[in-house]
């Protein structure tokens, strides 16, 4: 279990990330304020999101958090059985990735019934919808995922340790 601890770090790490500048955004903007960053590509816009990833509405609320604890317990329960569970630390990674964003995310539905966004991107009236580094976390992890088991990369694989965790 020693050698998995970089895992922990990582989830951490993304957890705290997310909530610190989603709570940043919070203290310092008005709710529908945007702040231009680079022009109009790139602004920081506070909205709260009822939705799931990238604002897309499955439902209520509600079963929005519903569906974000299965998800979060599932993708977890798979990776620690050993069901999901990549031989490469990229691999890893990713899913941590996954399982971190989750967990931000479920953060805010826990603590406002809706998820702070406000990275928002675009040109003129074309844009993506607002988003938070929690989607970011899930949307490169599940990419990574992707690419490594779909398209069957291969990395090196962790040195085999034969020790007990």
């Amino acid at each position: 279990m020693l050698r998995y601890y970089w895992l922990l770090i990582v989830y951490i790490v993304t957890i705290i990330s997310d909530q610190l500048t989603k709570s940043i955004i919070d203290s310092l903007y008005e709710l529908h304020a945007s702040r231009p960053i680079l022009g109009s590509i790139l602004q920081l816009t506070y909205i709260r999101n009822s939705g799931a990833v990238f604002g897309l509405s499955i439902g209520n609320p509600r079963i929005m958090f519903v569906m974000t604890v299965i998800v979060t317990i599932v993708l977890a329960f798979l990776f620690f059985k050993g069901i999901v569970r990549p031989e490469h630390a990229l691999g890893k990674i990713a899913v941590v990735m996954v399982l971190g964003g989750a967990t931000g995310n479920l953060i805010d539905r826990i603590r406002f019934g809706e998820v702070i966004d406000f990275i928002d991107m675009g040109i003129g009236y074309y844009r993506w919808p607002v988003y938070n580094l929690a989607d970011i976390y899930i949307t490169v992890g599940m990419v990574i995922l992707f690419l490594t088991y779909a398209l069957k990369t291969e990395l090196p694989r962790e040195p085999a340790h034969h020790s007990s965790e």
